[in-house]
């Protein structure tokens, strides 16, 4: 039986399934949908429901050159199955994250065939880690773009072993279907793999393409052609359909500005370089981890350590080159580094002492966590602590404490270690849910405001947002006609209101102003969104401006 076997031998595709499970339960019970993100990406499929266009996407009657159609396309599909919701919504972008456990362990094996353990490791530590686990459960396009990498390079590893061109197949299908669900960057995390063969190849195993680079090559351009192409199928109709400036969004503008000089999330090169650590929590936090990186220096030479490395450091070196950086970006790497600690933690232990060691500081590093979050109560301001429901810190930091403690100083062997450790993991993104309810439940539920708006376009009464609309009511009230967006260029405020006497106005404040009483008041985040009656706003000119 091989090292990794012995340690890892115990867990299998019912742990890591479990875990997300959870993980989405609590998360569709405990949080709405977020603004502006979640609501946003809900408001253009709801939008491409609603008028039926499922060519070029829209957001409050213009189109949407952001982001490609394929989130809303399945979003889409799910409502044709189930009628319109939004708990199908919610679980699209997860059960790909969900599948990305799978794909996971199907590269492990792919990768280290004598050493089925990794393939049992690598998705526990990857739905075991907080950076993972919390953003598995958000409606976001990582998540599909990390299942477009991993399938691809699931091929790439195919073609590899096999000299089957069905891998370079799987490769283009991965690439097209990334292309449709964030465009081109999906290049950024598959095609340096593939570039790189002759790093990593010879090592892995002797392949017929060890000899026939030509060929090699080759099938890559064929993938990436067949990828550009099943994108391309999509990209041209729309930009017919969407008018030039849609057309020169798609096909342009948005990849080259973020890589030029970024319109949002501009950040220095260095920046994701000392977050790197937060993103593998808590594994860099394992002994474990650290005793068997001294000990597999000379595994550098490994095909597998070698394929995930050119997989993970070209994508952290050109998106650190980028010029628009978030965390996210870098999701699809996440599973490299689960692949690296799986092979690097699964050996031998030579002291009898060192489980104990393994599991006590990841445990203990939890139990200051919870620690700190039984804080929250005591550093909250003393008005925001029952306005904000800040006191369910106390419940919920203690659980963790309790959970990490227990971790701690528990006996276990090493095979349940790994399962220990994500399952703290699991944890303590949980407790951060249920922690945070009370307050995300009022301050970001835009429900009530969308209820209101809803009912007042049901009775013909235009309806107004002031300042950059990103469509947060749309979907929630399920609106059927756009916002009219003012206050962005003088004088369309008092265009539209005299246009529009009998209109209601959305604008949000930190203070309410002292002028005027509004229609609706609802927290938001710090402050307040208000709803005017449009005499109202005629009678105070400047009212809705945040600075009133």
């Amino acid at each position: 039986m091989a090292a990794s076997e012995t340690i890892f031998r115990h867990w299998s595709s019912p742990a890591w399934t479990g875990l997300w499970v959870v993980l989405m339960g609590v998360a569709l019970a405990t949080r709405p949908l977020l603004p502006v993100d979640e609501t946003r990406y809900l408001a253009v499929a709801w939008e491409m429901w609603n008028t039926g266009d499922l060519l070029v996407p829209h957001l409050n009657g213009e189109p949407y050159s952001h982001k490609p159609p394929l989130l809303f396309w399945l979003i889409n599909l799910g409502w044709a199955v189930f009628g319109v919701n939004e708990w199908w919504p919610r679980l699209v972008a997860p059960l790909f994250g969900l599948a990305n456990l799978f794909l996971t362990a199907g590269l492990a094996r792919r990768l280290w065939p004598e050493e089925t353990g990794y393939a049992r490791a690598a998705p526990l530590i990857l739905v075991g880690g907080l950076f993972w686990a919390l953003f598995t459960t958000l409606t976001m396009f990582d998540m599909i773009v990390a299942f477009c990498t991993l399938l691809g390079l699931g091929g790439v590893v195919r073609a590899w072993r096999t000299g089957a061109w069905t891998g370079f197949a799987v490769l283009g299908v991965a690439i097209g279907l990334g292309v449709l669900a964030k465009g081109p960057a999906v290049l950024v995390h598959v095609l340096p793999v593939a570039l790189l063969a002759p790093l990593w190849g010879r090592r892995l195993n002797p392949a017929p393409w060890a000899d026939a680079w030509r060929r090699w090559y080759g099938g890559v351009v064929a993938a990436l052609a067949g990828g550009a192409a099943m994108g391309l199928a999509w990209a041209i109709p729309a930009a017919e359909a969407g008018g030039e400036a849609y057309a020169d969004a798609i096909l342009w503008g948005q990849t080259a500005g973020r890589m030029v000089s970024s319109f949002a999330h501009e950040r220095a090169w260095w920046w994701y370089l000392p977050l790197l650590p937060l993103m593998v929590l808590p594994w860099v936090a394992w002994p474990a981890l650290w005793r068997g990186l001294r000990a597999r220096r000379p595994a550098a030479g490994n095909g597998g350590v070698r394929f995930c490395l050119c997989w993970f450091l070209p994508a952290l070196a050109v998106f650190s080159m980028i010029s628009g950086k978030q965390l996210h970006y870098l999701l699809p790497e996440i599973p490299a580094l689960a692949l690296l600690i799986a092979f690097i933690s699964g050996r031998p232990r030579e002291t009898p002492g060192a489980p104990r060691r393994d599991q006590a500081v990841p445990g203990l590093l939890f139990a200051v966590l919870g620690l700190g979050a039984l804080a929250v109560p005591i550093v909250a301001p003393p008005d925001a602590r029952a306005a904000l429901g800040y006191q369910a810190a106390w419940g919920w930091g203690a659980v963790l404490a309790a959970a990490g403690l227990a971790v701690a100083v528990a006996r276990m062997d090493a095979a349940r270690h790994l399962a220990a450790l994500a399952g703290l993991g699991a944890v303590a993104v949980i407790t951060f849910h249920l922690m945070a309810r009370p307050v995300v439940s009022v301050a970001f539920d835009l429900t009530p405001t969308a209820a209101r708006l809803a009912e007042w376009e049901r009775q013909g009464v235009p309806l107004a947002h002031f300042g950059t609309y990103h469509g947060q009511f749309q979907f929630l009230g399920r609106l059927r006609k756009p916002l009219a967006v003012i206050g962005l260029l003088h004088p369309d405020v008092e265009t539209w209101l005299e246009r529009n006497p009998d209109g209601k106005v959305v604008s949000y404040h930190r203070v309410l102003p002292d002028a005027a009483k509004p229609l609706f008041t609802y927290p938001f985040r710090r402050g307040l969104v208000v709803i005017w009656d449009a005499a109202t706003m005629i009678a105070h000119p400047g009212i809705a401006d945040r600075k009133s």
